[in-house]
């Protein structure tokens, strides 16, 4: 039968491809738009599995909270502009709420669902859109809290992060609960913290955390504490392990709190291979060892969230924690922070590198 150009635009607003590729469907499928619906799918499919080694590190971080439930999505695809189209945000958007509404167990659980506000399976509803746009896109995690949380999405969906309270449902429904759940979500966005306090940090860690501590300090001299530092640069001296210029300088700088900046990089690498070689002595010193405890809890500040300092100073001056008990004081509450996740677009994946110089000169032989 013929194919008429009012058959092809039908096609073509029911699926948002491209005409040739409706006109063809529709050849195929002898005018039955159904029938030409799934051979596109057919081979949106086909070409989609030849796509599917194609980089995809770009994309958005969605969230959605129902009444006892909120979810975080991440959706990737190859490039920046295909992340911020705005269909493919709606889709981020929709899985985000299909995925508070329906709590899966795991994510081949959600890509099996019914999306929310539609008719077909999450993962048939991201390669329908992929049928339109034609760049490999894949649904890669969620986070599911059920309970009492707060979410925040950042620059777009670059970073999305969803932080669980326990309190009661009073309290979780006062505006200041709401802005305090925010300003510290806005807190993991922007300081991602590793941990949620320091106790979550396994003993295991914790010696890692002490070992490289201990490994970094004796590599870097600089940072020594000044008595073993004078230890290892006599012995350097008196050994004629650096060069009768580095002897020198020293001798003309040793009070002076810039002294490597005299020394050259052979001196201060012979330094360092002092510092190590002398390692177990050095770990029973008791400067040594307070040094290493002192910038193990300045690290711990920085890597739990309610150890970091707040960064809202103009609200509270102190720690996470400190703010969330003095919220919890005003609002006679009991308020805790359970679990913190932070999802930032493409962490972990291995994004595509254009080398356009490259691409041209290709074309040019």
């Amino acid at each position: 039968m013929a194919i008429t150009a009012k058959d092809v635009q039908a096609l073509r607003e029911k699926t948002g491809v491209g005409m040739m590729d409706c006109k063809k469907a529709l050849t195929e499928a002898e005018g039955n738009i159904d029938k030409a619906v799934e051979i596109l799918r057919e081979k949106g499919l086909a070409s989609a599995a030849k796509k599917a080694s194609r980089a995809a590190a770009e994309g958005t971080v969605a969230a959605y909270s129902t009444a006892d439930a909120s979810a975080l999505v991440e959706i990737n695809c190859e490039t920046d502009f295909v992340g911020k189209n705005p269909e493919f945000v709606a889709l981020a958007n929709q899985i985000a709420k299909t995925a508070a509404t329906v709590k899966p167990a795991d994510l081949d659980a959600l890509n099996a669902a019914t999306i929310a506000d539609g008719s077909m399976s999450v993962a048939d509803s991201v390669q329908e859109l992929f049928l339109k746009i034609r760049e490999n896109m894949k649904l890669r995690r969620f986070a599911l809290v059920e309970g009492k949380a707060i979410s925040y999405i950042h620059a777009g969906g670059s970073v999305g992060v969803l932080v669980e309270f326990d309190t009661d449902d009073a309290t979780a429904a006062k505006d200041e609960f709401v802005a305090m759940g925010k300003n510290i979500a806005m807190q993991v966005a922007a300081m991602s913290p590793e941990y949620l306090s320091k106790d979550d940090i396994t003993a295991e860690e914790l010696e890692k955390m002490k070992s490289i501590t201990i490994d970094s300090s004796l590599n870097k001299p600089d940072t020594l504490p000044k008595p073993i530092l004078t230890q290892i640069i006599n012995k350097a001296c008196a050994e004629k392990l650096w060069s009768d210029a580095d002897i020198a300088a020293y001798e003309e700088q040793k009070n002076n709190k810039f002294l490597f900046n005299f020394l050259s990089k052979e001196a201060v690498a012979t330094l360092a291979e002092l510092a190590v070689a002398g390692k177990d002595e050095f770990v029973q010193n008791k400067i040594f060892a307070g040094a290493v405890d002192g910038r193990i809890k300045k690290q711990i500040k920085e890597i739990c969230l309610l150890e970091q300092a707040f960064v809202r100073t103009d609200l509270f001056d102190g720690n996470v924690a400190g703010y969330v008990a003095d919220v919890a004081k005003k609002l006679g509450a009991d308020i805790k922070v359970k679990s913190i996740t932070r999802f930032a677009k493409g962490e972990g994946l291995e994004k595509k590198v254009d080398d356009f110089a490259a691409e041209i000169a290709s074309l040019t032989k």
